[in-house]
């Protein structure tokens, strides 16, 4: 049993040194629009059907002065069902309003090249109400993103940590090494894949 717990634990050490020492020169890790994530993160779609289903239950009962039937609250469930297919495709159409790809390409041992482009789709963005102040905000905080950014990198077991200056943000790599996943901005969760 000690031997079966010996080995096991020196395999796992050998597989943490092996991704500490994996070297990411060459590699390069792309994300097409990390703010996609963004919107779909911030609305929680059932809980927003949830609750207008209670809602539209608690009128129709008050209207009524009863309560439903449950036949009656099927009837409603397949219009909810059409709604929350509208609520999601409005979700994703709000998530390509903001563009921001980001490219990673680590360059040698110790260094990197962060590369963001940004763009607004002021239509989508019309079409959803969003004020002409909000919209100028916004275009100004995607173009206050510098497209390209030079760093330094270290390796931590799986964590891959980019610095700049006083900055530093922590990456994770996947086991297979074929994604890079992080945040943006505090909450916007992200993955990056490998393309080279």
């Amino acid at each position: 049993m000690k031997k079966v717990l010996f080995l096991a634990v020196v395999a796992m050490m050998a597989t943490m040194n092996t991704t500490a020492q994996t070297s990411l020169t060459g590699r390069v890790y792309h994300h097409p629009n990390i703010m996609a994530s963004m919107f779909a993160g911030k609305i929680d779609v059932d809980k927003e059907i949830a609750e207008a289903k209670t809602k539209a239950i608690a009128e129709k009962e008050k209207e009524k002065g009863r309560k439903l039937t449950q036949e009656e609250i099927d009837g409603m469930d397949k219009e909810i069902a059409q709604k929350k297919g509208e609520i999601e495709q409005k979700v994703k159409e709000l998530g390509n309003a903001i563009v921001m790809s980001m490219t990673i390409e680590f360059t040698s041992a110790t260094d990197a090249v962060v590369k963001m482009k940004g763009k607004i789709d002021e239509d989508i963005l019309k079409k959803f109400d969003i004020g002409w102040i909000q919209r100028k905000a916004l275009k100004m905080y995607v173009s206050s993103a510098p497209e390209l950014q030079k760093a330094k990198y270290e390796i931590q077991g799986n964590k891959v940590i980019l610095i700049d200056g006083k900055d530093r943000d922590t990456l994770t790599l996947s086991a297979d090494g074929k994604t890079l996943s992080g945040i943006y901005d505090k909450d916007t969760k992200y993955t990056l894949k490998r393309t080279k």
